[in-house]
């Protein structure tokens, strides 16, 4: 073996920042020599193909032996393909089996002449003859008192004690050069993982400006409430149930921020924006290259979230035959990338919410059963707004407070005939709609009112749209005038003028309405005649 050729492979390995790349360049590197007919690269790892490997007679201790990470040769016979494969009987060995093994149990380095006479010396004595190989070298990868791996070579020419011993010096240098990319490795995996960490974060921040937190005191939100106090602690997965609007994160993220995981932030996914083909890279990552456009390794949410909440919002989107997989990782706490075969172990507490009846879904054959047990342990429905009206009034002045703090007019405020007004819709959209009808409200607030636009679903709008469905006579326009004065009087209790009187619900200056009083007819009821 060429002195020279080792040290130059040394200084490129040592340069790499990439585990796989260290790996490729010292086999290929080696195997470049003609006299090298096989070059190969196993590391130690946990075991994890006990039932196929052909030394499992072999093994005094399944969870960890070698395993072939790096391959290449120069073969006499047209075999380089099948040599640099990594699977087959060789791609597992246990630890002291064989003299590979061997090296990894002892760490002690072997040069070996082979005695091809000898049935036990190796377990594919055709290729030996094949290849006229000659010479076994075995070199441990130690870092730090510890082995890494093993560095075999196998040559058809007599390796000279002086090449043998630059050998070891290459297989130190390969182990530290392994140990770095590793370290490397690891770093950029967490500056990855902080990154989304990040981003998910800035999301956090951004929809608690947007949208404020829990408001109302009705008797339905306070026994959500008390419901959140008693689940929030333990680890239990929570089914939270309601229409959209309803404001089923917000209750999530009180869950989360009343636990023992609160000092991490949730993390939450939106199931029905998931594709369909990238569903397990985004909830378990992927390595680089597992599919096109995968250039970088990446961390899915699962691994993100390990030690806090994970939110699943919309889980009833998830398509049926994709909740399989996140079932198992729910059960089980373990995944693996997409990719790769390491399994990844997690602690993540989840919180489901869906609009859907996944009862209903259950039984059409559209939301796996043992899913949806897996995730309701603790169910938890929201009311619709429209159940818990006492809170639309505590709402709406939440909402307009927020406006004020973001620059709106300070002088804004909920008159009786808004509130009012605002508490006869039936709020199809829930607190989303609420919140986006204030805001809308001051955006085209005049003179200082508040100007709600809502479809006509109130009784006294409805009202009028039915009414002007057709031509109405002049004395039909007149006689609802004159019950639209009369209601508004009723309302404010004949206070004509100043607040919450009938004049501001009207919109009129009080001397128009006592003007259209006097045309009508109109007197308080104990001053008639």
């Amino acid at each position: 073996m060429d002195l020279a050729k080792l040290q130059a492979i040394s200084l490129r390995v040592a340069a790499l920042h990439s585990t796989e790349e260290v790996l490729t360049q010292m086999v290929e590197g080696l195997a470049a020599e003609c006299s090298v007919s096989l070059a190969r690269l196993w590391l130690v790892d946990r075991g994890d193909r006990c039932d196929t490997c052909c030394f499992q007679g072999e093994c005094a201790d399944p969870t960890s032996c070698l395993h072939l990470v790096a391959s290449a040769g120069h073969s006499t016979i047209g075999a380089e393909p099948e040599l640099r494969k990594l699977d087959g009987d060789f791609a597992r060995y246990p630890i002291g089996a064989k003299k590979v093994g061997k090296v990894a149990e002892t760490g002690e380095a072997v040069l070996l002449d082979i005695d091809r006479s000898d049935p036990d010396w190796s377990a594919c004595p055709v290729w030996l003859e094949l290849e006229d190989v000659k010479v076994f070298a075995g070199q441990p990868l130690l870092f730090r008192g510890e082995v890494l791996g093993v560095l075999a070579v196998f040559s058809r020419e007599a390796i000279p004690r002086e090449s043998f011993d630059w050998l070891r010096v290459f297989a130190d240098q390969a182990a530290v050069a392994i140990a770095n990319a590793r370290a490397f490795e690891t770093v950029d995996q967490l500056r990855q993982e902080l990154e989304l960490e990040r981003d998910y974060l800035r999301e956090e921040v951004k929809e608690a400006r947007t949208f404020g937190g829990m408001v109302g005191e009705s008797p339905a939100l306070q026994n959500i409430a008390r419901q959140i106090a008693m689940v929030a602690p333990t680890e239990a997965s929570v089914l939270i149930q309601g229409e959209s609007g309803t404001g089923k994160e917000l209750i999530a993220n009180a869950i989360h921020e009343q636990s023992a995981r609160s000092a991490r932030a949730m993390v939450r996914v939106n199931c029905a924006s998931i594709p369909r083909e990238l569903f397990e890279s985004e909830f378990f990552g992927h390595a680089k290259g597992a599919f096109t456009g995968a250039h970088e390794a990446r961390a899915g949410r699962f691994q993100v979230a390990d030690g806090s909440t994970l939110f699943l919002d919309e889980v009833g989107e998830i398509p049926l035959e994709l909740q399989g997989k996140l079932l198992r990782v729910l059960q089980e706490g373990q995944f693996s990338r997409v990719g790769e075969d390491k399994v990844r172990s997690v602690d993540v507490r989840v919180i489901a919410a869906t609009n859907r009846d996944l009862r209903a879904e259950v039984k059409a054959g559209r939301f796996r059963e043992d899913l949806y047990f897996r995730l309701s342990v603790f169910p938890l429905f929201v009311p619709p707004l429209r159940e818990r009206r006492g809170d639309i009034a505590i709402l709406a002045q939440h909402f307009l407070a927020q406006a004020k703090a973001r620059g709106a007019d300070a002088h804004l405020a909920l008159r009786k005939r808004d509130v009012e007004l605002l508490g006869a819709y039936d709020w199809p959209g829930n607190v989303r709609e609420l919140q986006n009808v204030v805001e809308r409200a001051v955006i085209l607030a005049q003179g200082g009112r508040l100007h709600f636009e809502l479809e006509p679903a109130a009784a006294a709008v409805s009202d009028v749209v039915a009414a002007a469905e057709r031509v109405l006579t002049d004395a039909e326009v007149r006689a609802l005038e004159k019950r639209n004065l009369q209601a508004a009087l009723e309302a404010s209790g004949w206070k004509v003028g100043g607040a919450g009187g009938a004049a501001e619900l009207l919109d009129l200056k009080p001397t128009t309405l006592a003007s259209r009083m006097k045309a009508f007819g109109i007197t308080k009821p104990h001053a008639k005649a």
